[in-house]
């Protein structure tokens, strides 16, 4: 290191500068890293090369400063400089901190879940701070089950769930958990919050906008439906939104959730009354062949977490 620093200090004496040009040398020619990099390679380094290099240098000895001290000003914020050999050229690379890796890890994994009109603390559930009760492990155990098996083979057919419980009793909560458990797997979901969805879709008939709509939610690989029958329904609704959906999803065989505060029997018994009270039980018949054809019923019990 001592021979290095009698060089770096002829290179700046060579160059015969003065003033700020010249300090500029000696700070980035007297940096830890820099002299350590070039006495690492000095059998490929000639003074000239150094010298050369010089402008990388102090880009190099610069964003080192703002990257130990989290400046934003950064060239490239997250990512650490470091010095490489281009040849006989001394070159700045930028390397991603784990930290970034992470955060693009985490993004990479909310990316596949298309949250569509779901509360915050839902879209950050997670497998992990879901609280296991007595009245809650079935559900659960189900899910677990559910997810190693698309996992293992999410070509295949699986049924999927249908949530049935009380208001606050975690069933959102728990779709949201398996939504980013799968996510980290690497599939995608999408969660829809269905009286908002019901209610975005009447009013997408006066922009022509139902069919894109639809086909985003009906094709998505993996599909939960939160609370289902929570609002009574328009025949509309029933047979050319939620019908559609179904079907689609019955003959591609693609796993579809669903959340409820009914069992199934009660919420063919809701379908068969629309919002105008016209009695259709066929119609909504119809709706939960599909139902049950794609979900099986697990009930979750226990208290109402929303009041606590």
């Amino acid at each position: 290191m001592e021979d290095v620093g009698k060089e770096l200090n002829r290179i700046i004496k060579s160059r015969g500068v003065d003033g700020r040009y010249r300090e500029m040398m000696q700070e980035v020619l007297q940096d830890t890293d820099v002299r350590s990099f070039i006495e690492l390679h000095k059998a490929k380094l000639t003074q000239d090369d150094i010298e050369k290099s010089f402008a990388k240098l102090y880009e190099f000895v610069q964003e080192k400063k703002k990257f130990l001290t989290n400046d934003p000003t950064m060239i490239a914020p997250g990512y650490e400089p470091k010095l490489a050999l281009n040849f006989h050229f001394i070159d700045v690379t930028y390397v991603p901190t784990d930290e970034l890796l992470k955060r693009k890890k985490e993004e990479e994994i909310r990316n596949r879940i298309n949250s569509v009109d779901m509360p915050k603390d839902v879209r950050q559930a997670s497998i992990r701070t879901f609280e296991v009760t007595s009245g809650r492990s079935e559900a659960l155990e189900a899910a677990l089950d559910f997810i190693n098996l698309y996992h293992a083979a999410p070509k295949d057919f699986h049924k999927a769930l249908y949530l049935v419980g009380d208001f606050g009793v975690g069933k959102t909560y728990l779709l949201g958990a398996m939504a980013h458990e799968l996510a980290v797997k690497g599939h995608e979901t999408t969660l829809v919050h269905f009286p908002t969805f019901a209610s975005e879709m009447k009013q997408a008939i006066s922009t022509d906008k139902v069919g894109p709509k639809l086909d985003n939610v009906k094709r998505s690989a993996v599909l939960m439906i939160d609370d289902i029958g929570a609002d009574s329904m328009s025949a509309w609704i029933r047979d050319d939104i939620l019908g559609v959906i179904l079907q689609y999803r019955m003959q591609e065989q693609l796993p579809t959730f669903f959340s409820s505060n009914f069992d199934m029997l009660q919420l063919e018994e809701h379908l068969s009354v629309t919002q105008r009270g016209d009695e259709e039980p066929l119609k909504a018949k119809r709706i939960m062949e599909r139902i049950r054809y794609l979900s099986k019923e697990v009930w979750m019990i226990g208290e109402n977490r929303r009041n606590g």
